[in-house]
């Protein structure tokens, strides 16, 4: 049995091994940063709810160095944002903002609904789909819409770190992306290519989405921004991870709102892809090791399973965090990986209880794969 355990258990450390070969090859492939191709774009910013900085955020957008582009918002006269994108719209007179209150037609997820009319009220054929909270350099649009040179890509997303991380929540989160959730997002690139895309950041065309149905076409299943991704490659068109990242600010206050955000997603990500959920099993190396390490007869290979994961972790978040995206706080957040890991396997084992996931207020519930808004 011991023996048993023992060879599962170094399974973890085996895609420990693939995830660090994934992330070294996906950072020694950087893009050039500017390819000469600037056709004009439509931002489309679906907003609910009034986030942190909120304001700054937004501007972010206004100070972007690019040719033409237009920034639209989608978000209910009602919503504490509102005055906020009102406000914004007098400071930068010079750039074309338009502000559309609600979502043409109501659908089961409101974020689809808000896009969809925002894809058509949009002037231009080339879209890039942003959420309220991202905040950006002036060279955003240049560097995301680049790869869109090539007819035969029909997304590009990039990857989003924390800003202002000054809380242990926030330190938690910035560590959990850098050493897990990365390097999980470079072996699915290594192995099955890019067949996702993430949310706070998508570039993409009309066409591509009208490909699919477009946003009408999955107004009723969770994971739009996976979803839109996923779709897109279906139809034979490339989607383009970049290594340039986007900032975010944090949507939770507490531990508590961080670990209902985390359930929510790792739910969604059950009914979206459930054998790769399922496999996830396989890849929690902290509990595999500790098991190991209690039933192992010999103490001495027993701390060989214990190095092993200590060392393959902080090289792991070693490559992406400082390596990578040259955030050396990195190193100073180290001491939290396994607890991250502990929280994750927690986190996913209660994934399997869920039916309903809470966003920004709402309550909706899961049956086969579509979304259903709760209004009890």
């Amino acid at each position: 049995m011991c023996y048993a355990v023992a060879i599962v258990a170094a399974v973890p450390f085996i895609y420990y091994l693939l995830a660090i070969y994934a992330s070294y090859h996906f950072f020694a492939s950087r893009e050039p940063k500017n390819s000469g191709f600037t056709p004009p774009i439509s931002i489309l910013k679906p907003v609910r709810g009034l986030d942190p900085h909120a304001y700054q955020n937004f501007a972010s957008y206004c100070r972007v160095d690019y040719p033409e582009y237009e920034i639209l918002f989608c978000v209910d006269r009602t919503d504490p944002a509102a005055p906020v994108i009102e406000k914004l719209r007098g400071d930068f007179p010079g750039r074309s903002i338009r502000i559309f209150y609600g979502p043409a037609q109501s659908a089961p997820n409101d974020k689809v609904a808000r896009l969809a009319r925002l894809v058509s009220e949009a002037k231009f054929e080339h879209l890039v789909i942003s959420d309220g909270d991202v905040y950006v350099d002036p060279d955003y649009l240049r560097v995301l819409i680049g790869p869109m040179k090539d007819p035969g890509v029909g997304a590009v997303t990039c990857p989003y770190l924390l800003s202002n991380v000054r809380s242990f929540t926030q330190r938690f989160q910035s560590i959990g992306m850098i050493s897990d959730f990365y390097p999980g997002i470079f072996v699915a690139r290594e192995l099955d290519g890019v067949k996702f895309a993430l949310g706070p950041t998508i570039a993409t065309t009309r066409s591509s989405l009208n490909s699919f149905g477009g946003y009408s076409a999955i107004a009723d299943r969770p994971g739009d921004d996976l979803l839109v991704g996923q779709l897109i490659a279906k139809q034979g068109r490339r989607v383009v991870l970049l290594s340039y990242a986007v900032r975010t600010v944090a949507d939770f206050k507490s531990f508590t709102e961080f670990l209902n955000k985390r359930l929510r997603w790792t739910t969604e990500m059950r009914f979206l892809r459930p054998w790769g959920h399922f496999g996830l099993l396989l890849t929690f190396g902290l509990p595999w090791t500790l098991l190991a390490a209690a039933l192992l007869p010999s103490p001495a290979l027993a701390c060989v399973y214990i190095g092993f994961y200590v060392g393959l972790r902080i090289a792991m978040a070693w490559l992406v965090g400082i390596h990578g995206f040259r955030e050396r706080s990195t190193w100073k957040m180290m001491p939290l990986i396994a607890l991250w890991d502990l929280q994750a396997c927690l986190v996913w084992i209660l994934s399997f209880s869920r039916k309903t996931i809470h966003w920004r207020g709402l309550e909706y519930r899961i049956e086969n794969g579509k979304l259903f808004k709760n209004t009890g």
